[in-house]
């Protein structure tokens, strides 16, 4: 009976699904900027995050983008910038339930926010002004993932990004804004 009893235990021990790990994620991403101080003009936009999903819905990533000729008008006569970007480093808070599991195929919507850093760079022609400016900001967003293996999967993303007025100060937001829409591959490990 004790012989039974243990055989049935560890049978039921072998059988328990194990235990859900945490998630790498790692996204190189394309997309576009548009609205805010972009002036009705899209920018195209590349970057890269990086992230850690825990076990549940919480986790964490850093994200990076870049958005090259960010202030630059048309093509016409009157332009007088002559290359200007746009930079974003941002350490953002995840929360997003996997459907479908963390192993294999599945979907994961989530919602993002966080802060960090804005860089604008504007050069005119002539070298007539260069202007720099490193601000602290802020971004919100949600998106989706959905991977086809246990590695590797599609993401889309939507995020607000503005710059706060002086950190020093107040919370207060800043008048730099714009919103960034990307795709990517995503590889999970």
């Amino acid at each position: 009976m004790v012989k039974r009893r243990a055989m049935v235990a560890a049978l039921m021990v072998m059988l328990v699904p194990a235990s859900a790990g945490a998630d790498w994620l790692f996204t190189p991403n394309l997309g576009t900027t548009f609205g805010g101080a972009t002036n009705g003009r899209e920018h195209f936009t590349y970057g890269a995050s990086i992230g850690w999903m825990g076990a549940g819905i919480v986790g964490w990533e850093a994200d990076l983008s870049y958005t090259p000729e960010f202030f630059e008008g048309n093509d016409s006569d009157f332009d007088f910038i002559d290359g200007s970007n746009v930079t974003s480093a941002m350490f953002n808070a995840i929360v997003g339930a996997p459907i479908g599991g963390q192993f294999g195929p599945g979907f994961r919507p989530y919602f993002s926010g966080g802060i960090g850093m804005l860089a604008r760079e504007v050069q005119s022609e002539n070298d007539l002004f260069d202007v720099n400016s490193n601000e602290w900001g802020f971004n919100l967003g949600g998106g989706a993932l959905g991977f086809v293996t246990d590695n590797v999967g599609f993401r889309g993303d939507l995020r607000y990004v503005r710059s706060f007025e002086d950190l020093e100060e107040s919370f207060d937001a800043g008048s730099f804004d714009f919103w960034r829409a990307t795709a990517g591959v995503t590889f999970r490990w």
